[in-house]
């Protein structure tokens, strides 16, 4: 999953919020100089990020994009995913999807003192062009696939990523139903096996 469901999927707890969007910007033992909260944020990341790779609906939506991006067609896939939580009529309409951005925002504004630097470099574009309301779009989540790229050591174009998108939409959005049943409760489970844990 990508900055939209780790967001969503943080159940409106700020520490918890912080620590699942900077979680891939934190290295080792770097997560222990975080505060007990933001450490169970990074946790509750890390245990989504392993329960998407395995599940069998996420390898269904890789197989489309292995051929042409190997080990990166999982980075592909979560910001697809992204794009079918955010209309997902089920979790959004338009409105609570914008406002919903808008709060986490502010939540992040509260805490930027915590934000290693290269998220807190990438943050504020993250705000003011709206990444979180803007994968409702064909077009911004093709700007989050070029993000992919950006991001990447070894990719050089995102634009067969998105020609594939529109190809096989449809059984991307059926992997992603599959999928999504399933990660929600799991997620709330280890939010709170997290939560009621003393780190």
């Amino acid at each position: 999953m990508n900055y939209l469901a780790h967001a969503y999927l943080s159940f409106s707890d700020p520490e918890i919020l912080a620590g699942n969007l900077i979680s891939d910007f934190i290295k080792g033992k770097k997560k222990y100089d975080y505060p007990a909260g933001i450490q169970k944020g990074i946790a509750l990341h890390r245990a989504i990020d392993t329960y998407t790779d395995e599940h069998p609906a996420t390898k269904e939506a890789k197989e489309i994009l292995r051929p042409v991006y190997r080990l990166y067609s999982g980075a592909f896939v979560d910001v697809l995913y992204d794009h079918f939580l955010a209309t997902d009529a089920n979790e959004f309409t338009k409105e609570s999807l914008f406002d919903f951005s808008q709060q986490v925002y502010a939540s992040i504004d509260r805490q930027i003192h915590w934000l290693p630097e290269r998220f807190a470099k990438m943050f504020p574009y993250m705000k003011s062009q709206n990444w979180l309301f803007n994968y409702h779009t064909m077009w911004g989540t093709e700007k989050s696939l070029e993000g992919v790229v950006r991001r990447s050591r070894y990719l050089t174009e995102s634009g067969t990523a998105y020609h594939l998108f529109e190809q096989h939409y449809q059984l991307f959005s059926d992997c992603y139903r599959q999928f999504w049943k399933d990660l929600l409760p799991f997620a709330r489970q280890q939010y709170e096996i997290l939560r009621a844990n003393n780190l």
